[in-house]
């Protein structure tokens, strides 16, 4: 198959503006799936997100892959910022779009008070600024996460309770599609968990990159949150939709971490399954092994 080639007459639109906050700003292209996705990945046409510097005149690039989508985050309140697309072709071929100019939007009254008392786990703070009712407690930071994300990120537990009962939406996702179950999962916060689950977070939710709780939960390696989402139902063999992994797949190609392994596949975990590249997990661990013995080999000294 013969790779995509980019026309001078195809000049790429600009990124479309979706969702603005006073710290993110959502960008989306190819909104016509003009790039047509045939074949293994490096004959797709890659996207850059380039961002203009006012003073210099100049661009860098804040994204690149293959996505359609991505979220500029840490960004300045009431604030204008000038983007645009790169397209580029398998053969290295690129074209630039036109640029577009989005300003962010005022920062909530206070939303930084707000997050700063979270983040210290004050609760009394916490509580007379809710009370005050002049700061919406879904108001993301700027980095896109809500207070509950950083409480169920922290295990902060008893502001995770402060936060749902002042009604925080538990589902909600950062700019990456991590929900605060994930965040929780990942770094080990069983009661934050049991909770978080109690009021209506779900296992079928997936970040950007197609992973589940579950997937994140066996990065962390936490075997007690991993033991307690099985017995709660969770599924054990689901695919992420970047590499094809499921979590036995992702622990076998990343950590390693036996006792995770163990607890997957006595869940019932499938040990044939196969990747996108058609590895299964006793390939890929194979394959990390042997790839940490590399990095372990003293180096040759060479003699002069």
């Amino acid at each position: 198959m013969e790779p995509q080639k980019i026309m001078p007459s195809s000049r790429p639109h600009p990124p479309v503006v979706g969702k603005v906050t006073h710290h993110s700003i959502e960008l989306y292209w190819d909104l016509e799936k003009k790039a047509k996705r045939r074949g293994p990945q490096e004959q797709w046409c890659r996207f850059s997100i380039e961002e203009e510097d006012p003073k210099m005149h100049t661009y860098g690039i804040i994204y690149t892959g293959y996505a359609t989508k991505h979220v500029v985050e840490g960004l300045e309140p009431r604030t204008l910022y000038r983007f645009r697309l790169k397209v580029t072709s398998p053969s290295g071929e690129c074209e630039y779009s036109p640029l577009v100019s989005v300003s962010t939007t005022r920062e909530p009254i206070s939303s930084e008070h707000f997050h700063r008392a979270v983040s210290v786990n004050d609760e009394d703070l916490l509580v007379r600024i809710l009370q005050g009712g002049h700061v919406k407690v879904d108001v993301p930071n700027k980095f896109g996460f809500t207070a509950l994300m950083v409480a169920a990120q922290k295990g902060y537990i008893r502001l995770v309770k402060i936060l749902v009962s002042n009604g925080t939406d538990v589902n909600l996702k950062n700019g990456s599609g991590k929900d605060s179950l994930m965040l929780a999962c990942y770094a080990g916060h069983l009661d934050v968990v049991k909770y978080l689950r109690r009021h209506g977070a779900s296992w079928q939710a997936r970040d950007l990159g197609g992973c589940t709780a579950l997937h994140w939960a066996a990065d962390g390696g936490h075997c007690s949150v991993i033991e307690w989402m099985i017995e709660d139902g969770c599924e054990v063999d689901v695919v992420d939709t970047g590499s094809g992994w499921t979590p036995l797949m992702r622990v076998s190609a990343v950590s390693g971490n036996q006792r995770v392994a163990s607890l997957l596949i006595e869940a019932g975990a499938n040990v044939n399954v196969k990747d996108r590249n058609g590895k299964t997990p006793l390939m890929s661990v194979v394959s990390l092994l042997e790839e940490r013995k590399k990095k372990q080999r003293p180096e040759k000294s060479s003699v002069c």
